[in-house]
């Protein structure tokens, strides 16, 4: 009787260390995933706009509601960037503010803690590239995760640098994001003024958009719910809510 139990829980050992490798560790045979070979290409007017801005401007401040692909198209532009060699790294940095719930304690380290926050920014970046070179580059350091806390001191040379979900830092936060760009290096800057976790007066995206806009090499970028690129109700309902 003993002897059959240990058979049957090796079994199911066995079993699910076979699905758990079908589902979560499957790897394509080719490095490089078929959406990545796919050219990404505008589907609005604002979205090329944008685009064209983060190819020729150091810094780009995108702002829009949600799902008019701002973070993918900054996240395809960063990726296609690192491919050609015009950037050595990528720098993803987002603040870890809880939309409305506290999730309390997270285990594990830096990079699992803040998991659950950037987990928007992975699925652009597993798209772009695959699970398996993600894998890769987060674990060289090619593509970086760096808290917001923790950016300060640091210069950005060489690099692709995507701040999201900005509306949730503070003018202070954003001055100082800011002033990390170094030599050689591509800021993009994203959030939704509208849908911020922080006390209105305390976001300070729309003010920082309103004051750099007039600069040279910077463009400030916004997009509609016509930029909408989620199942149509997306954008009707931002239209009314």
């Amino acid at each position: 009787m003993a002897k059959r139990a240990a058979r049957r829980a090796k079994l199911h050992t066995i079993d699910s260390a076979r699905i758990h490798s079908l589902v979560f560790e499957h790897a394509p045979a080719n490095d490089r995933d078929q959406s990545y070979l796919r050219k990404v290409r505008p589907r609005s007017e604002n979205q090329r706009i944008l685009m064209e801005a983060i190819e020729a401007r150091p810094l780009t401040i995108a702002m829009g509601p949600a799902g008019t692909g701002k973070t993918y198209l900054a996240i395809s532009a960063g990726v296609e960037a690192l491919e050609a060699g015009t950037v050595a790294r990528i720098v993803l940095s987002r603040p870890a503010v809880e939309a409305g719930e506290n999730l309390g304690f997270l285990p594990g380290d830096m990079r699992e803690k803040l998991d659950p926050y950037l987990r928007p920014l992975y699925d652009a970046l597993n798209d772009r590239l695959g699970p398996k070179r993600l894998r890769q580059h987060l674990d060289d350091g090619t593509i970086e995760i760096a808290p917001v806390a923790f950016m300060r001191g640091r210069t950005l040379n060489n690099s692709f640098v995507l701040i999201d979900e900005a509306q949730n830092c503070t003018y202070g936060q954003l001055k100082m994001l800011l002033t990390r760009l170094g030599w050689h290096s591509t800021m993009v800057i994203t959030g939704d003024p509208d849908q911020t976790d922080l006390l209105p007066e305390m976001s300070g995206l729309a003010q920082i958009g309103r004051r750099l806009e007039g600069l040279d090499d910077v463009a400030v970028v916004r997009l509609t719910d016509r930029d909408v690129v989620r199942h149509p109700l997306v954008g009707r309902m931002l239209s009314v809510l």
